[in-house]
């Protein structure tokens, strides 16, 4: 190693790494990609992938019966690969949209977590499980077509998963050929133990409509605060 002699007072210095320099240099890809032990091709984005001036998505609505006004959830997504085979989509932000007040302060937190969870990358599906893991403590509430949703935050699970599923990071759920032929069996025998049907099962009353004493027929409902039956016109108020 040669000396080097300083003549002039030192004011400053600076550590000369080549191997940093270059590192710093190289271009660094906007997103990495994983493959998991099942197959699932997992893409992570780097921190300093940016916004761009136009995102593509898909707006849900969801109305329940515990709400007067429904939500519109807005999921955008960001295109990797664009114009090449590689192209995909991937979820990068989501907005929650409503009338009623009383829900804004966690739609905020929730919306927030959710894109910055979103704009991180990886493997986003454990989000569907853990929002449908969410229990109202007041009680759920059954959705037209009768499935039971536990809770607001669990239906917002659901539209993530039928989003992920649209958009092909996660699976469509399908029943294999023993279960399908298990269900069909089922629903052969449940058909069979009910043909025959009671005297109330095809009505043209309106449903939930109590027996009348009078004529015998289930078409008493309550009107203008008074229980009256439609077949006869028999009303407790005279």
């Amino acid at each position: 190693m040669s000396r080097i002699k300083i003549d002039k007072k030192i004011v400053g210095y600076a550590v000369n790494a080549a191997a940093d320099k270059a590192a710093e240099e190289a271009p660094r890809p906007e997103f990495r990609r994983e493959t998991t032990e099942g197959g699932a091709e997992i893409i992570r984005m780097h921190e300093k992938l940016e916004r761009p001036e136009m995102l593509v998505g898909s707006t849900y609505k969801v109305k329940t019966p515990i709400s007067d006004h429904a939500m519109y959830v807005t999921i955008n997504d960001i295109i990797l690969n664009e114009g090449t085979e590689y192209e995909k989509r991937r979820p990068f932000e989501i907005f929650i949209n409503s009338k009623n007040l009383d829900h804004y302060q966690w739609i905020v937190a929730l919306t927030r977590i959710l894109s910055a969870v979103f704009r991180k990358g990886g493997d986003v599906t454990f989000l569907v499980d853990e929002l449908k893991a969410v229990f109202d403590p007041r009680g759920g509430y059954w959705q037209p077509g009768g499935r039971f949703m536990p809770s607001i935050i669990a239906e917002l699970g659901h539209i993530v998963e039928k989003h992920l599923i649209l958009i092909g990071m996660l699976a469509a759920p399908e029943l294999d050929a023993a279960q399908q032929k298990l269900i069909a069996e089922k629903r052969a025998e449940f058909e069979a133990s009910n043909k025959q049907q009671d005297a109330f099962s095809k009505s043209a009353y309106p449903e939930g409509a109590q027996l009348c004493g009078r004529c015998s027929t289930a078409a008493v409902i309550m009107m203008d605060g008074c229980k009256t039956c439609l077949s006869c016109g028999d009303s407790k108020c005279g």
